[in-house]
C-alpha cells in the first residue's frame, strides 16, 4: 500500500476532478459543504469506508432511476448503473463481499446486463454463498424493491434482518423530500413507479449501519446531509414545480456523502481510490470498461435523461467525457500503483 501522505494527495485530486461543475447544477457548493462536514476528502472517506467492510461481508447497493414513468416504468436513465457496477466490482475483488443490488423490478434487466458487462455474474443469494466459499466466480445478487411506501418500509425491515449488511451504498438514487415527494432535477413529481429504497437507508442509519451515498443534484439519497445548501444553491432546491410546498432536496442523510458533477464520475473516482489503497490496478474502472458499459446501457435502452434520448451521453455529457474521467482517475492514482 502507498504511504498515507501520497494517498491523501491523490484523494484530494480525485475530489477536485469530479466536482468541476460542468453542468451548472450547483454541485461545487454541495461539495464545499460536504467537504467541510467530512473534514477531509470525500472520495477518500468513501474509499476508506468501503475498504473497511469485513472480508467476506455483505454490502447492499442501490441505483437506477425510473425516468419517464408516466410513459412507461420500463425506462431508466444511464447515470447510476455503470457507477454502481464499478463499485460492486471493486468490492468483490478487494473484499470478497456479497453484493446485493436493489432497484425497481422494471429496471432489473438493464442493470443486470450492466453489472454483467462489468464482470459480475448475476446469481441468487444461495448461489452467491457457494461462489464466495470457493472463490471461483465474481457474482452479484439482484433483487427488486417495492414501489409503494408501505411495501418499502416492510421490505426495509425484512432485508436488514435477512442480509445483516455491513454497509449500504447508494448512487444516483432519488430520495423523497420532507413532504414525501420524489422530484426530478426540473422540480416535477418523479415518484410514480419508483422504488422506495430510501426507507431502507433511513432504517440502516437508525441502526448504526454505515451508509455511503453519491449524488450530483441534491435530490438523491444522502443529500439530506447538506439539505440547507441544496435549498440555497440548487435550482428548485427550495421550491419545486409540483406544488407540494417543498423543494427537490432528499431528506435521507448518510455517513459519507460523495458529490460529483455526474454521479458515475464519483463512483469511478472511488474505485480509483480503492485501487490505490489496495495497490491493485484490477479495482480500477478503466476507460475501456467505461466504453463497454456505455455501449451496454445503450443496448439495454437506458436513456440520457438530460436529452431524453437513448445514446451514450450521460447527464448531457458526451461519451468521451466519461472515458476521459476514467483515464484521468487512473492517471491520478498511477503513482500509488
Amino acid at each position: 500500500m502507498a504511504d498515507t501522505t501520497l494517498i491523501t494527495r491523490l484523494d484530494t485530486r480525485l475530489d477536485q476532478l469530479v466536482n468541476i461543475d460542468m453542468g451548472e447544477r450547483g454541485v461545487e457548493h454541495l461539495f464545499e459543504a460536504a467537504r467541510a462536514l467530512e473534514g477531509r476528502s470525500l472520495i477518500g472517506a468513501a474509499a476508506d469506508a468501503l475498504m473497511a467492510v469485513p472480508e467476506g461481508g455483505t454490502v447492499v447497493l442501490t441505483t437506477g432511476s425510473v425516468s419517464r414513468a408516466w410513459i412507461t416504468p420500463d425506462l431508466g436513465e444511464n447515470d447510476g448503473p455503470s457507477g454502481a457496477a464499478a463499485i460492486a466490482r471493486a468490492l468483490v475483488l478487494a473484499r470478497s463481499v456479497t453484493c446485493v443490488m436493489l432497484c425497481e423490478e422494471t429496471l432489473l434487466p438493464a442493470i443486470r446486463k450492466t453489472c454483467q458487462a462489468a464482470g459480475l455474474f448475476p446469481v441468487t443469494l444461495e448461489q452467491a454463498a457457494i461462489a464466495k466459499a470457493d472463490k471461483s466466480l465474481a457474482t452479484i445478487v439482484m433483487l427488486p424493491y417495492a414501489t409503494d411506501d408501505a411495501g418499502g418500509q416492510a421490505q426495509a425491515e425484512m432485508l436488514l434482518a435477512d442480509l445483516k449488511p455491513d454497509l449500504l451504498f447508494s448512487t444516483e438514487r432519488v430520495g423523497r423530500n420532507e413532504f414525501g415527494v420524489y422530484h426530478s432535477m426540473r422540480g416535477i413529481d418523479y415518484g410514480m413507479g419508483r422504488a422506495r429504497v430510501d426507507f431502507l437507508f433511513d432504517l440502516a442509519l437508525e441502526r448504526g449501519i454505515p451508509v455511503v451515498a453519491v449524488g450530483d443534484g441534491g435530490n438523491e439519497i444522502g443529500m439530506g446531509k447538506v439539505a440547507d445548501h441544496v435549498k440555497a444553491h440548487v435550482p428548485y432546491g427550495d421550491k419545486c414545480q409540483c406544488g407540494c410546498g417543498g423543494g427537490i432536496g432528499a431528506v435521507t442523510s448518510c455517513d459519507v456523502l460523495v458529490t460529483a458533477a455526474c454521479s458515475n464520475w464519483g463512483c469511478t473516482a472511488i474505485a480509483a481510490a480503492m485501487a490505490a489503497r489496495a495497490g491493485d490496478a484490477k479495482l480500477m474502472h478503466t476507460p475501456d470498461r467505461e466504453a463497454l458499459l456505455l455501449d451496454t446501457m445503450v443496448a439495454s435502452g437506458l436513456i440520457n435523461s438530460t436529452h431524453g434520448i437513448v445514446d451514450d451521453s450521460v447527464d448531457g455529457f458526451p461519451r468521451q467525457s466519461h472515458i476521459a474521467v476514467a483515464e484521468l482517475c487512473r492517471t491520478i492514482v498511477s503513482r500509488a500503483l
